[in-house]
């Protein structure tokens, strides 16, 4: 399967992203489309049965225009500046249009030759010529919506279209009526109505395209981050050429004050690191010979040089914005309730419309009055408000969690956080800091404590647990030079394999020794080790053990205080390891777990995420690589230290800063976004219930009434408060 995210012209509310998912999901060859309203793309599974150009081609079928791949230039400023333009000179016109039409009503001084009673050819004329340059300026609108009624799918643009036809129709008929000598005709023309809603329609979208921009800030800042250039080292000469020049393998420089042209490995120097903007962490970090480097880091103090390894889209920093894209594309469950009752909701108001209409003018009102109810009915009640509510709050809130190091890979995890139950970790390199140290050996061998070192470390070297990280640190601080291993092997859960000048090793936990019913006298010594907190493991040759080694790991320092967190909010915690019982329930107790499940194979702990998820949201906590299939397994797995191999990693969610108070924030804004998407649709609907019935005429007893002006004016108004509600999120 492959994905592509395209950008889509011509979507204007909720019915118009629906109506195209729908239609893309039906065709044959696409697994899953969702569309985006917020950023106007839409995310697309495909095989190879199909290409780009077919999608397009399905796109072009339901009215919509697809602008093309995604691309991480975010720059809108040509287009902002002509609608700004556009909409200066329309404003202006507007307000003319809206002078001469009502300046009689206001008691202002009319212009002579333009005066409704005394020039009423004049007066009309004029109008008429207004009302088709804001047809003009609207043509897209009253387009797609004549398009989305011959395709069975009316939105928005439909409602809009529908009202201004109807008034200009109307007064068009009038105006005939007018040029033909029956002046009394010209108080029945509705062609300022038809400027004054295209304007507003116009400059609510501006106003609201401006207010959703904002909503993608996180992104935007994430793609500038990166510098245009960069230094490269040729024959200890420095040249500066252009990202896209830069090459795999190329040597560059790194200057103080200066950002990581890409993401690379330091082969000369060492400086502090600024990885803020990915990591959320503000501390800057010490890097070194063999270290990795990410586009983007300001190094702060030092001289370096660094090999580039991952350049373009193959980039941490592309990679992230586009998970945190991709992410914002998904739809939220609460989200497709929305659209749910936006399909339904405009054919609703159509009917509506019709028969406030047909009452009016069985009720002995005039026809133009009937015409002004039905043009505001379909106005007031078009579904903006509504379409925004799910998407914008979900847009923040991913770019408030890609802000802080947090990336969530789809907005259904970003509202099931709030929903947990269970939080499972795992024990080292989540709970501790996976930073493990060589405690104690003990030795059973002719060998000397250096030697049995350098067989482990040969072997662990090839390996990628954390527990091989505290044997490949001891290998470089001694320096020792490691033997060459044939038949490496890694044994899930137990151990790892390797032969040495035709002698096997094995290096891990008891298991190892009880499967293979090695003789084994030195269970004191096991215990001891693990009383103190240590993880163990023997040194077995040729099936004898001729080492015991203790390897000691440091719990993480907020630990205690996100576990007291959670339990504090009802959430059940569980740790859940591959190490010793007894190692287990000291690290436990010290952070303040009670449920410690030890001794657990990685296929055994996936078996125990299963079946704790049959009646439970359960968040699965640990490495992007060790723990994948329980991470997979979970309702939301959260990966911790596998930030710069995010395309690899398994898990839903990735801590890029290994900060555990990140879990808390995580829960904390899906429950804040759950609410505020709430908020949103309650507005949305509210203004609905409001404004339809006094667009009907309902409340005009009271003295409350609305034209198809302030319809429009009203409309605008409405979508506005579900953004500026959204964007207090960023807060």
């Amino acid at each position: 399967m492959k994905k592509v995210i395209l950008n889509i012209g011509g979507m204007s509310c909720s019915a118009c992203s629906s109506r195209l998912e729908k239609h893309l999901n039906k065709q044959k060859g696409i697994k899953s489309a969702s569309v985006n309203l917020v950023l106007a793309q839409a995310l697309i599974e495909y095989d190879n049965s199909i290409s780009i150009s077919d999608i397009e081609k399905y796109i072009n079928e339901v009215g919509f225009e697809s602008l093309g791949e995604y691309r991480e230039e975010l720059d809108e400023n040509v287009v902002y500046k002509r609608e700004k333009t556009n909409l200066i000179v329309f404003g202006v016109l507007v307000l003319i249009v809206l002078y001469i039409s009502m300046s009689h009503m206001l008691n202002l001084p009319s212009i002579p030759f333009l005066s409704m009673m005394d020039n009423p050819i004049n007066y009309t004329v004029v109008l008429f010529i207004f009302a088709i340059l804001f047809l003009i300026l609207g043509f897209d609108i009253l387009k797609k919506g004549i398009k989305n009624l011959f395709y069975k799918s009316p939105n928005m643009d439909t409602l809009v279209t529908l009202g201004v036809l109807s008034s200009f129709i109307y007064s068009l008929y009038n105006m005939i009526l007018v040029l033909n000598g029956n002046y009394s005709y010209v108080e029945n023309l509705y062609f300022e109505s038809c400027c004054v809603i295209i304007f507003f329609i116009k400059f609510g979208r501006f106003i609201d395209g401006k207010s959703r921009e904002r909503t993608k800030d996180a992104i935007k800042e994430l793609v500038q981050i990166t510098p245009k250039t960069a230094l490269v080292n040729i024959d200890n000469e420095e040249k500066e050429v252009t990202i896209d020049e830069v090459n795999k393998g190329d040597i560059l420089v790194v200057r103080p004050g200066m950002s990581v042209a890409v993401d690379g490995e330091i082969v000369e120097g060492s400086s502090h690191f600024d990885d803020a903007f990915i990591t959320g962490e503000s501390i800057p970090s010490k890097k070194g010979v063999g270290d990795k480097i990410v586009a983007g880091s300001i190094n702060i103090d030092g001289y370096v040089l660094y090999k580039a390894e991952r350049i373009g889209r193959d980039s941490t920093i592309s990679e992230v914005v586009k998970l945190v894209v991709e992410a914002s594309n998904t739809k939220a469950p609460i989200a497709r309730l929305a659209d749910i009752i936006s399909g339904y909701f405009v054919p609703s108001i159509m009917i509506i419309a019709f028969i406030t209409f047909i009452c009016y003018l069985l009720l002995g009102f005039e026809f133009n009055e009937a015409i002004s109810s039905f043009v505001t009915v379909l106005v007031a009640a078009c579904p903006c408000a509504l379409g925004l509510a799910t998407p914008l709050a979900i847009v923040v809130s991913e770019g408030v969690c890609a802000k802080r190091g947090i990336l969530v890979k789809s907005s259904e995890i970003l509202e099931n956080a709030s929903k947990t139950d269970i939080v499972v970790f795992d024990k080292t390199g989540t709970l501790t800091y996976g930073n493990l140290k060589i405690s104690k050996i003990y030795n059973y061998s002719d060998y000397s404590d250096k030697e049995i070192l350098k067989i482990v470390c040969s072997i662990e070297d090839k390996s990628d647990h954390p527990i091989a990280l505290a044997f490949k640190s001891y290998a470089k601080d001694e320096k020792i030079k490691l033997s060459y291993v044939k038949k490496f092997e890694n044994i899930s859960g137990i151990g790892i394999k390797g032969n040495i000048f035709s002698k096997e090793y094995f290096i891990g936990n008891s298991k190892f020794i009880k499967n293979n019913k090695i003789s084994n006298s030195h269970v004191d010594d096991e215990k001891n080790l693990t009383s103190l907190g240590n993880s163990i493991l023997y040194v077995v040759e040729d099936n004898n053990i001729i080492g015991l080694i203790g390897v000691s790991d440091i719990i993480r320092d907020e630990s205690r205080e996100v576990i007291s967190s959670l339990k504090n909010q009802g959430i059940k915690v569980i740790m859940l390891t591959g190490d010793n019982e007894k190692t287990a329930k000291m690290i436990a107790t010290e952070v303040g777990i009670d449920d410690v499940r030890a001794n657990v194979l990685p296929k055994d702990k996936n078996k125990v995420i299963k079946d704790l998820s049959k009646d439970n949201l359960v968040m699965m906590i640990g490495d992007g690589i060790n723990d994948a299939p329980s991470l997979a397994s979970a309702s939301i797995g959260v990966s911790v230290g596998s930030g710069t191999d995010i395309a690899a990693n398994s898990a839903s969610v990735i801590l890029m800063n290994d900060n555990l108070k990140n879990v808390n924030s995580l829960i904390s804004i899906s429950k804040k976004t759950l609410r505020n998407i709430k908020q949103n649709l309650f507005w949305a609907f509210f203004y609905n219930v409001c404004m339809i019935p006094i667009a009907i005429g309902l409340l005009k007893p009271f003295g409350i009434s609305m034209n198809p002006m302030f319809a429009g004016i009203a409309m605008t108004i409405s979508s506005l408060t579900v953004v500026f509600n959204s964007l207090r999120l960023k807060r």
